[in-house]
């Protein structure tokens, strides 16, 4: 089994506190703000000044992060990351279920869809990444919604009107209010004709690196509510992957 490195998250560590003091630091002051002693910081920092992470002033010798981390970060985030774990998340799902499995992510009272694998069956729901759905109609909004605070989740339901979209649209803001709290209870959102007629799908959500994620199964009605509970059970089991342990429901 995988174990955790301490000298890595003391590493990260350093460069947390010089973003949160934002000034130049002393040996003495990192040590003291990461809790390790003075030997053992003074070796780290000293590793990342050769590395060319850290500045050291002449005089002062106190250290201050350079533009490497910085331009690294920004070199990795050209290919957006999460794109990439969602195409790998839902490919795995997609072939398993037949279906087509979507990744989104929320964009104001949108889902803007950031992967999707189409599914094997003549018969599928498609979509383009980038396209974005309505949060309030969609399964994978619905998820996104649950993972909110109940406060900030009622405020953003009530910020507009809610457009029916479906048949089954709800439109009420209490109902829709009503709904999620259901998904909360759960752990999983399912929706059947609510952005338009004759489409079903199923999601859950939680965190990746920070950053609310939903994967949703989706097609016809009359198939994916023959399959509601298959369905439900690759999403929980897919869960600890996708959002790790910590996030799985009981």
């Amino acid at each position: 089994m995988p174990t955790t490195v301490p000298a890595t998250l003391r590493t990260l560590a350093v460069f947390e506190v010089f973003a949160r003091e934002q000034r130049d630091l002393s040996n003495a002051e990192v040590a003291r703000l990461i809790g390790l002693a003075e030997s053992s910081t003074s070796d780290l920092l000293h590793t990342l000044h050769e590395a060319g992470y850290l500045l050291r002033t002449v005089r002062s010798r106190r250290f201050y992060p350079t533009r490497r981390l910085l331009e690294v970060a920004r070199q990795s985030a050209e290919r957006d990351p999460i794109a990439t774990f969602a195409a790998d998340a839902i490919a795995a799902l997609s072939e398993r279920t037949g279906e087509t499995a979507i990744c989104g992510r929320p964009d104001g009272m949108r889902v803007q869809v950031v992967a999707i694998q189409e599914g094997s069956h003549p018969l599928r729901f498609m979509l383009r990444p980038g396209e974005r759905l309505a949060m309030h109609a969609s399964a994978l909004g619905k998820a996104l919604l649950a993972l909110m605070p109940p406060e900030e989740m009622r405020r953003a339901v009530r910020a507009r009107p809610l457009r029916q979209l479906g048949p089954a649209t709800i439109t009420d803001p209490a109902r829709l209010e009503a709904a999620v709290e259901e998904v909360r209870a759960r752990g999983w959102a399912w929706v059947a004709g609510e952005a338009g007629e004759g489409v079903a799908a199923i999601a859950i959500a939680g965190l990746v690196g920070g950053e609310p994620l939903a994967v949703s199964l989706a097609g016809p009605t009359s198939r994916l509510e023959a399959s509601r509970d298959a369905y439900r059970a690759a999403l929980e089991e897919a869960r600890p992957l996708l959002f790790g342990p910590s996030q799985s429901t009981g």
